[in-house]
């Protein structure tokens, strides 16, 4: 898709939305020039939406907004940024003495992209499109996951029925997660069918290639079965055995991206870059940000070349900043900036899955005894393949010198004996290889496995509530006012004590 066809299906988005909450009341010829629910194709909204899955992985609104996204707190929260000493410390953040206004921005933007997503499917349905409305269910599979995992309890089952349900229930994490794996099945069969021109054309993800959506949505069933790992009693024997019959999930070199055509112009980078590289003339766009010196002392403790691929070395050190610090961090333009791994063009793809993160799915599926095969080699290859996909210099001798060398992390003779030590193993390897490209994943992981011994990732800040990481957000207080009925029932949230039902 060319880049100017975007402002006109921004344009026609806002059209639909404008016709979705009106009633015809001329009844005039049909003007075909005139933008109707009709004529907007689910094929135009699909991608579009796929742009968007691209900015919400960022969690920026717009590609090349820069300033602070609203995700930007998981990569402070979990070690990997923090903000400088030139800025103003945001105190809200790193007391973790967070309001209902603080996840307002993520809950809005997400709930649009999976309504976009919703009309995806329900209009390609309808035209009996089940490829298009499969790639659309795998995509709101990913995000309603990272959703309810963010938030809790929220409305699912009747979202997007405004004329049956004008206040939408809130549905339970676990059943949200099993109508997923349910949809996800869905999504699946669907794509059994031929592909077609027009779904190759819409497709921007995957450019039409079916079996590579197939692995995705195989990708994001391990994820929710992981994620349910620490649950007593949980079997994912079933699910497992269907991933595997279906093609299993991404491998080496399978990295989920999207790329409509950015470029280095105002709004058109690619959203990390637009968000926390640099703008179309050289300048900072993330000047109040930098390395965090939990994750620098990590990566150069080991001697880990990846760490000039995540960040810039200043004067060649590697400076960072320490979290919660409210002066004495260094100023930006004397602390690591994001590297080239990262920031490798305006033109670069925005990654949806790294094929990186699915292999560490599949190492601690492989060491929980949840799938054949051998959990150090499959570690050996999670590791490797985030060297690859960083772009570092001879990546494969790269990674298995670092391998080598550094046995005490990433020879699972050294875990402990059961499963679950196994897993904290691999998550502390694959929280590495997260540096800065899925913080939620992260904070995810550090809420269901505790796997970081060094705790230094806490914000030092005085006025903190706790020691520790919250373990939700609060709901934004737009739901409290607009859909208090539902949310109300859910009594009293707290950030600390109200757990998910898979967390510890």
């Amino acid at each position: 898709m060319k880049q100017a066809n975007r402002k006109i299906i921004f344009g026609v988005l806002a059209a639909v939305m404008i016709l979705s909450g009106c009633k015809k009341f001329l009844d005039v010829n049909d003007d075909p020039n005139r933008v109707t629910d009709d004529n907007i194709t689910p094929e135009l909204i699909f991608t579009q939406a796929a742009v968007t899955s691209g900015i919400r992985v960022v969690g920026g609104q717009a590609g090349g907004e820069g300033g602070k996204t609203d995700v930007q707190f998981a990569m402070n929260w979990v070690g990997y940024m923090s903000g400088t000493g030139d800025f103003a410390l945001d105190g809200e953040e790193s007391s973790y003495n967070i309001g209902f206004a603080f996840a307002d921005n993520s809950w809005q933007r997400d709930y649009a992209l999976l309504f976009s997503l919703y009309q995806v499917k329900t209009k390609a349905l309808a035209r009996n499109n089940e490829l298009l409305a499969g790639a659309a269910m795998i995509l709101s599979a990913k995000f309603f996951q990272e959703l309810t995992d963010a938030f809790g309890d929220i409305p699912y089952s009747q979202a997007f029925q405004t004329n049956l349900y004008p206040r939408p229930a809130y549905d339970k994490p676990q059943d949200i997660y099993a109508a997923l794996q349910a949809s996800l099945d869905s999504a699946i069969a669907y794509m059994d069918n031929d592909v077609t021109i027009a779904f190759t054309n819409a497709d921007i993800v995957n450019h039409g290639d079916t079996d590579k959506w197939i692995h995705l949505a195989n990708t994001l069933k391990l994820r929710l079965l992981i994620r349910q790992s620490e649950v007593a009693g949980f079997n994912p024997a079933a699910e497992i055995a269907k991933i595997q019959a279906n093609g299993g999930v991404l491998g080496a070199g399978e990295s989920v991206s999207v790329n409509p055509g950015y470029s280095n112009s105002q709004n058109k980078q690619s959203p990390f870059y637009g968000n926390y590289g640099y703008g179309t003339t050289g300048n900072i766009i993330a000047a109040g940000i930098a390395a965090n010196e939990y994750i620098l002392n990590i990566l150069l403790s080991t001697q880990d070349p990846r760490v000039e691929r995540f960040f810039e070395a200043v004067g060649g050190n590697y400076v960072g900043c320490v979290y919660g610090l409210s002066a004495g961090n260094p100023f930006g333009n004397q602390s690591s900036y994001f590297g080239p791994g990262l920031n490798a063009g305006a033109e670069q793809d925005q990654w949806l899955m790294p094929s990186f993160e699915s292999l560490f799915f599949k190492a601690e599926a492989i060491a929980r005894g949840w799938m054949p095969g051998d959990a150090q080699s499959a570690l050996n290859e999670a590791i490797t393949e985030s060297f690859v996909w960083l772009g570092v210099e001879n990546a494969t001798t790269a990674a298995a010198d670092y391998i080598a060398a550094n046995p005490d992390v990433t020879d699972l003779s050294n875990a402990g004996a059961t499963a679950t030590d196994r897993a904290r193993f691999i998550a502390v390897q694959k929280y590495i290889a997260m540096c800065c490209i899925d913080p939620r994943e992260a904070w995810a992981d550090i809420r269901r496995l505790d796997m970081l011994e060094d705790r230094a990732y806490i914000s030092v800040n005085p006025a903190r509530l706790q020691d520790r990481l919250p373990v939700r957000l609060l709901y934004p207080q737009r739901e409290y006012t607009t859909n208090g009925e539902s949310v109300l029932k859910l009594g009293t949230i707290n950030q600390f004590t109200s757990k998910l039902f898979w967390q510890q």
